[in-house]
């Protein structure tokens, strides 16, 4: 198995791109719960910390898209510095403040300026794509690889940000996010021969990747996906605060992405056959069933025990999010031009950050009003959702995998400072 992940690495270039790569992508997994966990100490409010945190995916939801738009259009290096650098302004002015007891509007504002933070998961999968597009397993290994770094930042990020927060100072973990975001970017952006050419239809179609079909279902499928990841982290925090053990909800979330993890390396190390649609839609219905347990231990069990067993069943929860994860990056690979990727693999997390958005929320929100056991319940729903959204849109995906298939790439690609 692992030659199997050695060969992808045999390209100039792509250990450096995937490693800084990697650096740049943990504040994602830092910031939102670095937020939760900082004003829940400060405001003593999940309700208000969840809101927060669910305007910074809202605005990313909605910036995200439209930065890496521009990606696709001029290239990597000439964006994401400047949207480093917009997001590191937006993050201090929330960290001051949260210091200063600003009103609370004030944190709403600059949440929503981080939006414009760059999605280099995307763009480290598009050089994968430009390096790999006509070998389809040395691809699947990489979009393995991808998701298991994936998972190793959501392992880290958590760790670290709730840790630093609850035992250095409520504000350390975001401020950790922002140096890692500042760091990660300026390597990553350096690593030139290896970043994809634009493509000069890019440059001109005012045709959005949105309009998809296939996409489309990709991504409200997400949505109901970042639901689930949202509330539980959410909850998660509350339900260790109830047990007096609120650092310990790091290494509880953290379970949870190395049952992904761990499913991920075995998943990319294996030669698939059959619909990679239909591999996607049991993914999702997997990741609905797995939420049956905790809904049960978190009812069941109280104490320390009660948090073993919560981490033991998001454990096993795990296994089902990196499999649909990359059988997710697979169809976007599949449904989008080469001269749209990076935008339509944007839309995706789009959606993830969207449902993270409403499921911070309403894990928040029930948490407040009904205890934190309760809040577990949003997560559950979220999948039976998410399960809905795929299976009622598996014909399109058949639909738009097989014009995929048929379609004539007709642009050529350019040099990226031209």
């Amino acid at each position: 198995m692992l030659s199997t992940y050695r060969r992808i690495f045999a390209a100039p270039g792509t250990l450096a791109f995937s490693s800084t790569g990697f650096v740049s992508r943990i504040p994602i997994s830092m910031t939102g719960i670095g937020i939760v966990t900082m004003l829940s100490q400060l405001r003593g409010s999940y309700g208000v910390a969840g809101l927060v945190s669910a305007t910074l995916a809202v605005s990313a939801a909605v910036l995200g898209p439209q930065v890496s738009r521009l990606v696709d259009r001029y290239g990597q290096r000439r964006i994401i510095v400047p949207a480093m650098a917009l997001t590191l302004t937006a993050a201090v002015g929330l960290l001051l403040c949260a210091r200063l007891k600003a009103p609370d509007w004030t944190l709403f504002v600059f949440a929503a300026g981080m939006g414009v933070m760059p999605s280099t998961g995307a763009m480290v999968r598009a050089r994968w794509a430009h390096l790999y597009r006509d070998d389809a397993d040395k691809l699947h290994t990489a979009y393995s690889f991808e998701a298991v770094v994936d998972e190793v930042c959501f392992i880290v990020g958590p760790i670290l940000s709730i840790g630093l927060a609850t035992s250095v100072f409520p504000e350390a973990g975001v401020m950790l996010a922002a140096v890692f975001l500042t760091v990660g970017v300026l390597l990553f952006a350096g690593q030139r021969s290896t970043e994809p050419p634009v493509h000069p239809a890019a440059r001109h179609a005012g045709r959005s990747v949105i309009l998809n079909r296939g996409l489309q279902v990709l991504i409200l499928t997400f949505v109901a996906t970042g639901a689930i990841f949202g509330s539980v982290e959410v909850v998660t925090v509350a339900f260790a605060d109830d047990q007096h053990h609120k650092a310990i909800s790091s290494v509880i979330l953290a379970l949870w992405a190395f049952g992904s993890c761990l499913a991920g390396v075995v998943y990319g190390g294996l030669k698939l056959t059959g619909s990679l649609a239909r591999r996607f839609v049991l993914g999702v219905v997997f990741m609905a069933v797995s939420m049956v347990p905790l809904v049960l231990v978190a009812h069941a069990v109280s104490g320390v025990g009660g948090l073993a067993a919560v981490g033991g069943a998001l454990l096993i929860a795990g296994i089902a999010i990196s499999p649909t994860l990359i059988s997710a990056m697979a169809l976007v690979e599949r449904l989008v031009p080469a001269s749209q990727l990076t935008e339509g693999m944007t839309w995706t997390t789009t959606g993830l950050a969207l449902g993270v958005a409403v499921g911070s929320s309403a894990g928040g929100w029930v948490v407040d009003a009904s205890g934190s056991a309760a809040g577990y319940w949003v997560p559950f729903g979220a999948g039976l959702l998410g399960v809905v959204a795929a299976l009622s849109g598996l014909g399109r995906l058949h639909a738009g995998l097989a014009d995929g298939e048929n379609a004539t790439a007709l642009e050529q690609p350019v040099d990226a400072d031209r």
